[in-house]
């Protein structure tokens, strides 16, 4: 086998979609499928054994489920893992969490567990398959870390401001690292755009408010901004800002994808630019792709700051290298520095 070929492993309890999966991949002349597992606890053992390049990840699976087996798989042999998820409140929040503990990325069943449309997304699945092999392992593997002494807010911040976030693949690790160490106080709204399809942002806006100090929501239609809130955009819908005298509102908007992305980053950055003008902290996570370096520029142009993830934390330093490459960074750090610099560059200490 060559050195360039990608070697994927398939776990999944489900004959359709192990046949359907292996098929996709086998038709790539740079893939090549080494392995095939029923459940979750035979996949931790191939993937022991057969060490592959990534793991397609099934969610629900009998003796063990895809989050438990990405645990094992974390701690015993770290390898870029996809979850290939229904759309299901159980399966989101699943897959939400396996993010959280290690799996590169996932990708969304177009209909049900056992989907007979799968094949309508195999580009996708391909491209996230490339991408992962890509990924150092290593990465996937540093214990995220709620730090037991958070920024001390010295009084409240004044004026009129926000912090945005952008990110991608990779993207809810580094949220861990920063939305729970953001100190209630900041007396700021905060506005998430995370590339997600629908569904999926609602569990993740969920399970980053259980261990959070401040709110957080995924965003509704027409919501005025309150402090000490963070906004998660919807999935399949770009979150846009608009004033209303000294008020702002959020509105859901379907136009076009931008970047190839909905919900876009330079949407929202955009809009928040035009209502916020130079009171504005963005931050650039992990992700793939230039979404938010546009959004950054005009952030910068109205004298905002800009923090850009550096690649010592980055799953995929794709939009926070477009962000440092035009020079429209104002810091480059670790996830697990961000909160900490945005308190200190809101006014806190």
């Amino acid at each position: 086998m060559a050195d360039d070929v990608i070697k994927v492993l398939i776990v999944d309890d489900s004959g359709f979609m192990r046949m359907v999966l292996k098929d996709i991949i086998e038709k790539q002349s740079d893939m090549k499928v080494i392995g095939i597992a029923k459940t979750g606890l035979e996949g931790v053992e191939k993937a022991i054994e057969l060490k592959p390049d990534v793991i397609t990840m099934d969610v629900e699976m009998p003796e063990l489920n895809g989050l438990e087996a990405v645990k094992l798989i974390m701690k015993k042999n770290p390898t870029p893992i996809i979850m290939v998820s229904s759309l299901t409140s159980k399966d989101s929040e699943i897959t939400i969490e396996a993010l959280e503990n290690g799996a590169v990325d996932f990708i969304q069943k177009p209909a049900g567990s056992v989907s007979w449309t799968f094949r309508s997304v195999a580009d996708e699945l391909l491209e996230k398959i490339r991408s992962a092999s890509k990924v150092d392992p290593t990465k996937l593997t540093r214990k995220v870390t709620i730090r037991p002494k958070k920024p001390r807010i010295t009084s409240l911040l004044r004026g009129k401001k926000i912090v945005l976030i952008a990110s991608s693949t990779g993207g809810p690790r580094s949220l861990d690292a920063i939305i729970p160490n953001l100190p209630k106080g900041i007396n700021v709204p905060v506005v998430v755009v995370q590339h997600m399809p629908p569904g999926f942002t609602k569990s993740l806006a969920d399970r980053l408010n259980r261990i959070s100090e401040l709110t957080v929501k995924e965003a509704e239609d027409n919501e005025e901004l309150k402090p000490d809130t963070v906004y998660i955009a919807p999935g399949n819908y770009h979150l846009g800002l608009k004033a209303n005298g000294s008020r702002v509102y959020t509105y859901l908007d379907k136009s076009d994808k931008i970047n190839n992305v909905r919900p876009a980053a330079d949407f929202t950055f955009n809009d928040a630019a035009e209502i916020y003008k130079g009171n504005i902290v963005a931050a650039v996570l992990t992700g793939m792709g230039k979404d938010g370096a546009k959004g950054a520029f005009k952030i910068k142009h109205y004298g905002g700051k800009i923090i850009a993830e550096s690649p010592k934390t980055c799953v995929v330093y794709g939009m926070p290298k477009a962000v440092v490459e035009e020079n429209y960074a104002d810091f480059i750090l670790p996830n697990y520095d961000i909160a900490e610099k945005i308190v200190e560059l809101l006014g806190g200490k």
